[in-house]
């Protein structure tokens, strides 16, 4: 059997080898295991929402004027969207800097291992992050903040496809924005600041209702906005739409957005992704 043969048919001495789907789903794993390693990481990734859900709720807990809710009900689903962005968007733009900068994509780009695989394996990263910090957040705000988990089968529905369209995106998002870094050590800056622009802009840390007009424009541009406001949907209860720039929580427009992202998201990976650095060519 000639060499032609044996890839055509992907097998190495009678043995099929494994597809594109098993090699992601190995690298996920091995993503996943080397990201547990660093402690230090491990530890700021998932305590940074949860910090700053204590102090944001600490300190506004009052009710909602209207809204048959407190400040400190409102903060849950926002914290938990911008956890997400945090485990997708954020750790995948500095990561992968790192990682182009070190020459280790340079040198998995040499192996037989097919590009798919090593995307796959940061997506699987990512979805297990993102929903390890969702099922956090959300265990917090039901055990303090008196957030109500979702009663019916609809809102369950709803949180599934915000969170994997949501995640989806800002992972995407964040593989695209890896190349604008000249450095590894200028992507926390490249990456961090927009993100830190964007938690202000789509009502994470501050209401809707307080926001410029024109800021609330430029959020809703971008994921992190409509995330926000699936997740409240989720779990506030009908009176709190009134605090709605657009006065309902808009899921139809809210799935729209997102999938847009995912196709976008897409769209700027195979434009600008780039496997060397900048200074190699």
């Amino acid at each position: 059997m000639t060499a032609t043969v044996v890839r055509e048919r992907g097998e190495v001495g009678g043995e099929r080898l494994p597809g594109v789907w098993g090699l992601g789903l190995g690298r996920g794993a091995l993503e996943i295991r080397q990201f547990f390693r660093q402690r230090d990481q491990v530890v700021f990734t998932f305590a940074f929402p949860v910090v700053f859900l204590f102090l944001f709720a600490s300190i506004f807990k009052d009710d909602v004027e209207g809204a048959g809710i407190t400040a400190s009900q409102l903060y849950v689903p926002a914290m938990m969207a911008a956890g997400i962005m945090s485990t997708s968007f954020q750790a995948l733009g500095i990561s992968i800097a790192v990682e182009r900068q070190d020459k280790v994509l340079r040198r998995l780009r040499g192996t037989p291992m097919p590009p798919t695989a090593y995307f796959l394996g940061k997506i699987w990263l990512v979805l297990f992050t993102g929903l390890l910090e969702t099922v956090i957040l959300l265990a917090i705000g039901t055990a303090f903040y008196d957030v109500a988990l979702p009663s019916d089968a609809g809102h369950w529905f709803d949180l599934a496809w915000i969170f994997v369209l949501g995640i989806t995106a800002c992972a995407l998002l964040g593989i695209a924005i890896s190349s604008v870094p000249k450095s590894a050590n200028s992507a926390s800056s490249v990456v961090v600041l927009p993100f830190l622009v964007l938690q202000f802009i789509s009502g994470v840390y501050i209401a809707i209702g307080t926001i410029p007009d024109w800021m609330l424009t430029v959020g809703a541009l971008f994921p992190l906005k409509w995330m926000c406001q699936g997740l409240r949907g989720v779990f506030l209860p009908e009176s709190a739409q009134v605090l709605e720039q657009a006065g309902s929580w808009e899921l139809g427009r809210v799935a729209l957005v997102l999938a847009a992202w995912c196709v976008g998201g897409l769209a700027l990976c195979l434009l600008t992704f780039r496997w060397k650095d900048r200074r190699e060519g």
